[in-house]
């Protein structure tokens, strides 16, 4: 990253400062090194190895995390209210125009509210962001400075861009034989293995969907089918989507949203699921997230959280392709 890129990146940084600390959001730190780094099956950490305190430091132990959300749940359950951080984070994946090995990362949470309150902060966020940049000299993108946040379920996506209801095909077996019926050229036809829900869907998401959200410049995509609920809640009203919402900027995912789930053995039930998959498909375990657990079952209150990439946020804000500060 050339000198011009990182002050940008700096900038941003100090705006998204100042957004929370105007909103009377508490700044935290979150420890990078941690028991259990996050327990969804297609994210790999980095595992933790002494060079000189081997007989002393239990390395087989530590992770450098893949995100600080367990840390920053627990700060919620010991009282805290409105709180933020950004950090680095580490994820063991190929470096691409959006992902790097590490990456920075933004999070915040509010306690005793929905999900909801947090759209509105994104929008208000990438507004702020945007202006703040500009008045410093930064070519930010006119479009975005004037587009508005246009909101979209998941199901609309499908209905409107593939012509079905995803919310009736919740079966993987089922979702199979309609994508090699209906899309050959993504499946084929003698495929004998059966894959999670979930591959299926992104296989459609991806190639089909996610291109078709360039057409709006902010586009936020919310209920999730319940299948990739993670640690979110289900949907009061409809069950067979989860309180999930991801943010776009110009087809390209900066955010993911959760409602957060504070049932026990209903997380304790999806991480164990997780932990099969993962052995499953790339032959290894991590271990529980006990304290993380420990944090639910001693009560965790009614919150909602997202986690932004902010690299991310400034290659779609500006006209850079190359945002990250490594």
């Amino acid at each position: 990253m050339n000198n011009a890129k990182q002050y940008d990146l700096f900038l941003l940084i100090q705006a998204i400062r100042d957004f929370f600390n105007e909103k009377d959001f508490l700044d935290v730190l979150t420890p990078p090194m941690v028991e259990n780094p996050g327990m969804e099956a297609h994210i790999h950490p980095f595992q933790v190895k002494s060079t000189y305190q081997k007989k002393n430091f239990n390395s087989d132990e530590l992770y450098l995390h893949t995100s600080p959300e367990f840390f920053m749940k627990e700060l919620l359950s010991k009282g805290h209210e409105n709180i933020f951080t950004i950090s680095y984070c580490f994820r063991d994946e190929p470096k691409s125009e959006t992902h790097r090995p590490q990456f920075i990362m933004l999070e915040w949470y509010r306690r005793n509210k929905f999900y909801t309150q947090i759209m509105d902060d994104c929008e208000s966020l990438i507004s702020y962001c945007s202006s703040y940049l500009e008045q410093r000299g930064i070519d930010v993108k006119k479009n975005l400075q004037s587009s508005k946040l246009k909101k979209s379920t998941v199901d609309e996506l499908f209905r409107s861009h593939l012509g079905f209801s995803i919310l009736e095909y919740l079966n993987a077996q089922k979702l199979k034989q309609y994508i090699q019926e209906t899309f050959p050229e993504l499946l084929k036809a003698d495929d004998k293995e059966l894959w999670p829900w979930e591959d299926y869907f992104f296989l459609l998401f991806l190639n089909k969907i996610e291109p078709q959200l360039q057409e709006h410049p902010i586009h936020l995509v919310y209920n999730y089918p319940a299948p990739l609920a993670a640690l979110s809640t289900l949907n009061k009203e409809d069950p067979r989507v989860c309180d999930r919402f991801e943010v776009y900027i110009e087809g390209v995912e900066v955010a993911n949203c959760f409602n957060e789930l504070t049932e026990y053995e209903t997380q304790q039930s999806r991480f164990q699921e997780e932990s099969l998959k993962k052995k499953a498909l790339y032959g290894y375990e991590l271990p529980t997230p006990q304290r993380f657990l420990k944090t639910l079952k001693n009560g965790y209150p009614e919150s909602c959280g997202i986690a932004l990439g902010v690299e991310r946020l400034l290659m779609s804000l500006t006209h850079s392709k190359d945002a990250f500060f490594d």
